[in-house]
């Protein structure tokens, strides 16, 4: 560890930022765990072609700068009153760059970025595929290792970097050169601030973020040598990686007047999980954002998957590994934010009222399916739709259908992850700027059929790399302590089930889902080849 200035006062103060999808956030927290100072800046994503989702490095670059000033500023305090820096980021996202000047070959390619679909259909179809599969069978038949099983269900997603990064490799000339040279450095948004904040000295990243990426081993974590050699990615150009709680060097002066201890870095839905207190195993976390994250913690085994829940490392800190299995449903945020573009609703707060003014959807179905289907149907050609419209239908029913089909997925999520991993669940909960919807939060915990809590901070990102860092310079102790300085929640319990115990879900909705469910499937391999 650096030297770390180690005498807190209640003038000292932990830094950090999140790297969303659509805003770049920074909060100085004090010892209490509370806000003492916010700056936010929006993220332009870029659209260059269909399917094509970019962001600008030097803009995700400024961004940053600007909200540490600024959050510094809005706290009223002095910039050596910072004790450390954590950094939460999307995950997925990723660019690569010149390792000797720093700059960057091409735009930050986006985790929903769809360019590598027809890539990705292929490879999961070809013989390859099949005759790889077959061979980890019959060897996982004979030794029973995990890591063997789960390389026989193995099935490529546009989501992860795989084939995103093939792809750059094979359309932009002077990354392949690069790379042929050892000039050449990958990585996702994360890395990419730490080469820049500490000019060049770091090439990094940690055990969350590599694990998101799709071509990292959680059963051996490292870089997958077999999956790197197979599509033809060059080993030399990846991070190394670091644990979550680690000290990663210090910012160069110049760029905040001083420096200032870099002491985590963790990918954003594990750092939410962090933020949320989601120790032990069986605590779920459900980030509804822009898109939706479903995390369970199943403890120091990675959990092997046939529906399309993936293994990622929550964090790693000292020798202790925490893995996490999660589903995903791409289009939640951004589902609500089209339907107020089309002038739907003018202000967010209303929506929760508009839904509550209907019975019922007026068997209106809304298909959240702008980037595609992820678990457990895993469809990137799936199309977002509207089905069961009629002349009575009004904003209201179609604002309800919407909501409805974000509780719906989550409904999905939760039952694929209670019928694959059989792990008893202890808590649910829930944040992410559209968990402040309360018909969506009512909704899930009658589908649940059991209680579901949102803390009253909702970017719990933030929250949980700010955590990662104290802990790693001692502001704060322990886990316990962190336990202790957490909020009073809002707590939805399942119509009636008074004390939100476990139940039988909501049966009213029944032929509700059964509608729902038949418009995904016509909603399905809607954009063929």
């Amino acid at each position: 560890m650096g030297s770390h200035r180690n005498c807190f006062t209640k003038e000292s103060f932990i830094l950090s930022v999140d790297v969303g999808t659509t805003s770049i956030r920074c909060h100085v927290y004090d010892k209490e765990a509370e806000i003492r100072g916010s700056c936010s800046t929006m993220v332009v994503p870029l659209y260059p072609e269909v399917g094509h989702v970019e962001m600008d490095p030097e803009a995700i670059w400024e961004g940053f700068i600007t909200v540490v000033k600024g959050a510094v500023q809005d706290a009223g305090v002095h910039m050596r009153q910072i004790e450390a820096l954590g950094i939460s980021t999307q995950r997925a996202t990723f660019t690569t760059w010149d390792r000797r000047t720093g700059i960057p070959f091409h735009n930050f390619i986006s985790w929903q970025d769809q360019r590598a679909a027809e890539l990705v259909k292929s490879w999961n179809r070809s013989c390859t595929m099949t005759a790889i599969q077959g061979v980890m069978k019959v060897l996982y038949f004979f030794t029973r290792q995990k890591r063997l099983l789960s390389a026989s269900r193995l099935v490529f997603s546009p989501q992860h970097v795989t084939f995103r990064l093939v792809w750059a490799l094979t359309h932009y000339k002077q990354v392949r050169q690069a790379a042929a040279k050892g000039n050449c450095c990958f990585g996702t948004i994360d890395t990419w601030l730490l080469f820049k904040l500490t000019k060049g000295k770091v090439h990094a990243t940690d055990y969350s973020n590599a694990s998101s990426t799709g071509i990292f081993d959680a059963y051996q974590m490292c870089w997958s040598g077999f999956l790197s050699s197979m599509v033809s990615i060059p080993l030399s150009i990846f991070p190394k990686v670091e644990n979550t709680s680690y000290d990663f060097g210090f910012t160069d002066p110049s760029i905040f007047g001083l420096p200032i201890p870099i002491m985590s870095v963790i990918a954003d839905q594990q750092a939410a999980m962090f933020g949320e207190c989601c120790f032990d195993v069986g605590d779920v976390k459900i980030t509804m954002g822009t898109g939706t994250f479903l995390d369970i913690n199943t403890g120091n085994t990675p959990h092997t998957s046939s529906a399309g829940l993936y293994p990622l490392v929550g964090w790693k800190i000292g020798p202790e590994v925490v893995y996490l299995a999660e589903g995903n449903a791409a289009d939640t945020g951004t589902a609500i934010k089209w339907a107020q573009e089309l002038e739907l609703f003018s202000d967010v707060q209303e929506t929760s009222d508009m839904a509550y003014s209907v019975s019922d959807s007026d068997g209106v179905c809304f298909v959240p399916s702008f980037n595609g289907l992820q678990a457990p149907l895993n469809d990137p050609k799936a199309c977002a739709s509207l089905m069961g419209l009629k002349p009575s239908t009004t904003k209201s029913h179609l604002i309800r259908a919407i909501l409805e089909s974000v509780a719906f997925r989550n409904k999905q999520l939760y039952d694929t992850t209670l019928r694959e991993t059989h792990i008893p669940i202890t808590k649910i909960r829930v944040d992410g700027g559209v968990s402040t919807n309360n018909f969506v939060m009512q909704l899930t915990a009658d589908l649940f059929g059991r209680k579901v809590s949102r803390p009253h901070h909702y970017e719990m990102s933030c929250l949980g790399a700010a955590f990662v860092a104290g802990l790693g310079v001692g502001y704060w102790s322990s886990r316990e302590e962190l336990k202790k300085l957490q909020r009073a929640d809002d707590a939805f319990l399942p119509k009636g089930v008074p004390n939100g115990s476990a139940s039988s879900p909501s049966r009213e909705y029944i032929p509700v889902i059964q509608s729902w469910e038949k418009a995904l499937r016509r909603s399905m391999n809607w954009y063929k080849p």
